[in-house]
């Protein structure tokens, strides 16, 4: 049975919640200095521990459904309250999304290595067999590398249309990869290995025939932002399935929420790298554009997309 004394001693902290909440209700996260934002994010993750003590005390609840809604509120605060304006996505994209990648990097190097596997894979299976690399990318595919011809040469006169079609695809590729993670991370993990397969049967596919250096330095250009995007896409939709599957002290319904709202901070950040991707794989990558300077155009934007979310500097909130 949860004593008194401990009730009153924990008062004081849900108290202390309440009050950082009313300030955020009425001023936004901006309000709170940064000490007090790290304050409220202990005080949630403490007041979640408290709510899991007093629900295994069958008389308190009045006190868990007092938590119950705390906790709540200070999710909806600390996830979704702040105003979307062309301002605040600014801010997210410029200062805050580089945080939410490094926080999240353990999911996304998952998913990587689960893609890597799946091209070893690819290459593996299509080395030891070449009827399972003819099978997999079928014949009429197969007949233009032979041909040594990229069968990306379409896209060249039909840009525009090719930019919007390509940039759909890839959106719609990562979200079903995120989306996936509701059914405990098997669909997510079975796109990361499908996706890895085609890259290495392709690969092997294009060495075969002399064809590698049209191949790669076709995919280069835009795959140094796509591939990351599809991967970050892959680790949240991980972290959706660990909220699903170890909830913790948080019942089932609130783990999917709050694991649901971090995947989506995480997913959203691969829109402007896909955008730009996208119209890359249109307009530079089928060009005829010397391979060493689409390598060097490759290179270039690696470099600046490790830049960017390894950049740590944010200014301090405002008082």
């Amino acid at each position: 049975m949860i004593s008194v004394s401990w009730l009153n001693k924990r008062q004081t902290y849900w108290s202390r919640l309440e009050s950082l909440l009313a300030r955020v209700k009425e001023q936004g996260l901006h309000g709170l200095s940064r000490s007090e934002l790290r304050e409220l994010g202990l005080l949630y993750r403490q007041t979640a521990t408290d709510l899991s003590a007093v629900r295994s005390d069958p008389s308190s609840v009045q006190q868990s459904r007092y938590l119950n809604q705390l906790l709540g509120r200070a999710h909806n605060a600390i996830y979704s309250g702040q105003k979307k304006t062309v301002g605040g996505v600014w801010q997210f994209y410029r200062w805050d999304y580089p945080r939410i990648f490094r926080r999240f990097l353990p999911y996304t190097a998952v998913a990587t290595a689960v893609f890597v596997l799946g091209a070893i894979a690819g290459t593996c299976f299509s080395l030891s067999d070449p009827d399972y690399m003819r099978d997999f990318l079928g014949p009429q595919m197969m007949a233009s590398i032979e041909r040594h011809e990229m069968w990306t040469h379409s896209i060249v006169s039909i840009k525009p249309q090719a930019s919007s079609g390509i940039m759909t695809n890839n959106l719609s590729v990562s979200f079903v990869t995120f989306a996936l993670g509701i059914t405990a991370g098997v669909g997510t993990v079975f796109e990361l290995i499908f996706n890895g397969l085609m890259i290495g049967v392709i690969g092997v596919a294009c060495a075969t025939y002399g064809m590698s250096v049209p191949l790669w330095s076709f995919v280069a250009p835009h795959g140094v932002l796509e591939l990351p995007a599809i991967f970050i896409a892959g680790g949240a939709g991980l972290r959706l399935a660990r909220a699903l599957l170890f909830p913790g002290v948080l019942s089932r319904r609130d783990s999917l929420s709050v694991g649901g709202t971090e995947a989506v901070r995480l997913l959203v950040g691969v829109i402007p790298m896909l955008i730009v991707a996208g119209t890359i794989e249109a307009f530079f990558s089928p060009s005829s554009t010397p391979a060493s300077l689409k390598f060097m155009a490759a290179a270039a934007l690696f470099t600046l997309l490790i830049a960017y979310l390894s950049s740590r500097s944010r200014p301090h909130p405002t008082p």
